[in-house]
């Protein structure tokens, strides 16, 4: 049948099994919109139209990372293709499935300075996986099929599509396909992961160090069945929290700058490393020169090139996470290792959570959730309460905390919150933030009003950009130098203006009541919690340091 270029976008976007689509329209995307209009209206897509560009890729994010599917994001020229830009670095950091189109002026006008025309792939290429500049109709539907078939296969990532306003009115054949089979991943070489298996085997104080390539992997089943065959203690990076329950004796939780002590220990002291879907970030290692300097290596990744990349390693398996896992397990004998753990709980300290405590005010939202706690999705932005998230709330399955880590992007929570909630419409979607992060993104508040989300948002308030801040007084001499916010926003009056209800609070008691308030009322709401200007994440190490030299609370 002949189509339009428009129709035929959706057409290949319904063979995808798409049906969310986060965007905003404009001048040149405008046909493709004309098109959604008839798949919107019988309810084969639902279109959600957020406040801001960037607000849509966080959200198509956040959709993808809470279901291990992909996010759809639509974006017209110039401006809007720019305001993308941030969501794509941010998922291609964190290896998330995206495909992001954008509207392009007519070919004709390409390279002229036309109003609203911009270079958006060559802007984007190197935070993408792949992109695509259209130029002809024949282009169209093997670009979108292909598009998702890149962005799921081996380590996923956002693709980019810009499609000139002509290609969407044009019209060509079109037929329908199934889509193709991913791209295979490579096989892994059955006799290194005997070697493997080996040195597990022989290894005396061994640690499993996983990273986000378990989530991607699904791997989580198998990443527990081998650390608890051999008695391996595990140890997680920010963006694999949850794959191992926090809860499980073998739980070290998160290694790494603001890692747990013992975790950073254990890792030091480890004569075996067996990094998991990890990528030797900066953040977890610290001085690479001394790097679990007394240990053998050994890394299983999908992806070559992060083989030796940051920290030089002893053995490496490539292949899918989970298959390698499969593999590996019968292989590896059971072992009790009574001395090498009990040598870990020695270096674990008792630490008393009270009062507005950071640590105490996450645990106290924890357990305002019950029984169910375990299933809310927590999406955050990046600062101080990020990291108080991720060593306070006891994760205890995948995909329950949606966060920024690669990129580090503050104004990411409340966008992938509602990419969240509309992937995951049964669940609680909270969302924890700061000061400085929420204001930067605020506006999808009307999104979450438009649409009756119930997402909760918890402000950390300490009326400052309280990570910035705490390194300015930690290794700046407290020279506190434009981090201050003025204290100019009333959370109840701006909740109001959009029909949410919003509040401040000061104790633990008036926390619980705000929750249950919330709760009860079944819509979105936001709960600013006062907490101490010089409140600090605790441990650290500092930058450029070995990560054994934690400081503590001083």
């Amino acid at each position: 049948m002949r189509l339009n270029g428009a129709k035929i976008i959706m057409e290949c976007l319904l063979e995808q099994g798409v049906d969310t689509i986060f965007g905003y329209p404009g001048g040149q995307i405008m046909p493709l919109y004309n098109a959604l209009y008839d798949y919107t209206e019988d309810g084969r897509i639902r279109h959600i139209l957020t406040s801001h560009e960037q607000g849509a890729t966080h959200a198509a994010d956040g959709y993808a990372r809470s279901t291990g599917g992909i996010g759809v994001c639509f974006a017209t020229s110039g401006p809007g293709a720019t305001n993308t830009v941030t969501g794509i670095a941010t998922a291609h950091m964190d290896s998330s499935p995206m495909v992001v189109i954008t509207g392009q002026v007519p070919v004709a006008s390409i390279g002229r300075d036309s109003f609203q025309e911009v270079d958006i792939v060559g802007i984007t290429l190197p935070i993408t996986k792949h992109s695509y500049a259209l130029r002809t109709m024949d282009e169209l539907a093997p670009a979108v099929r292909e598009a998702f078939r890149i962005a799921r296969s081996g380590r996923p990532g956002p693709v980019l599509i810009d499609v000139p306003k002509d290609l969407l009115v044009g019209e060509t054949e079109y037929r329908p396909e199934k889509p193709k089979a991913l791209y295979a991943a490579p096989k892994a070489d059955k006799a290194a992961v005997a070697e493997i298996a080996k040195l597990i085997n022989g290894a005396k104080k061994p640690i499993i160090y996983a990273g986000g390539g378990v989530n991607i992997a699904n791997a989580s089943a198998e990443l527990t069945k081998l650390a608890h065959t051999s008695n391996i203690p595990v140890g997680t990076t920010l963006m694999c929290l949850g794959c191992f329950d926090r809860n499980d004796s073998l739980s070290l939780g998160m290694v790494g700058m603001h890692g747990e002590r013992h975790a950073n220990l254990a890792m030091h002291n480890a004569d075996l490393v067996i990094a998991i879907g990890a990528r030797f970030s900066d953040r977890v290692t610290g001085d690479t020169s001394r790097f679990a300097k007394g240990a053998k290596i050994v890394h299983i990744d999908i992806d070559q090139s992060e083989i030796s990349k940051n920290v030089d390693v002893d053995f490496e398996v490539i292949g899918d996470v989970r298959e390698v896992l499969k593999t590996l397990v019968p292989l590896v004998k059971e072992k009790a290792r009574r001395e090498w753990l009990r040598e870990i709980d020695g270096w674990k300290r008792d630490v008393a959570y009270e009062g507005m405590s950071p640590g105490n005010i996450i645990r106290t939202i924890h357990d305002a959730f019950g029984s169910s706690a375990g299933d809310v999705m927590v999406a955050t932005d990046v600062g101080q309460h990020q990291m108080w998230t991720a060593q306070h709330w006891p994760f205890a399955k995948p995909r329950r905390l949606i966060t920024s880590g690669g990129l580090g992007t503050m104004g990411f929570g409340l966008g992938a919150a509602i990419g969240t909630q509309f992937a995951n419409p049964k669940k609680q979607v909270i969302h924890i933030s700061g000061d400085g992060s929420f204001r930067m993104n605020c506006n999808e508040l009307m999104t979450v009003a438009a649409h009756g989300l119930p997402i909760i948002t918890f402000v950390m308030k300490n009326h400052t950009l309280g990570m910035v801040r705490q390194w300015q007084t930690l290794f700046w001499e407290r020279r506190h130098s434009a981090t201050d916010i003025p204290d100019v926003l009333d959370y109840a009056k701006l909740c109001e203006a959009v029909g949410l209800s919003g509040c401040e609070v000061d104790t633990i008691g008036g926390l619980r009541g705000a929750i249950a308030a919330a709760r009860a009322s079944g819509k979105g709401a936001v709960i600013a919690v006062n907490i101490d200007v010089d409140d600090c994440v605790w441990p650290i190490v500092p930058p450029g340091d070995a990560i054994f030299n934690l400081r503590t609370e001083e």
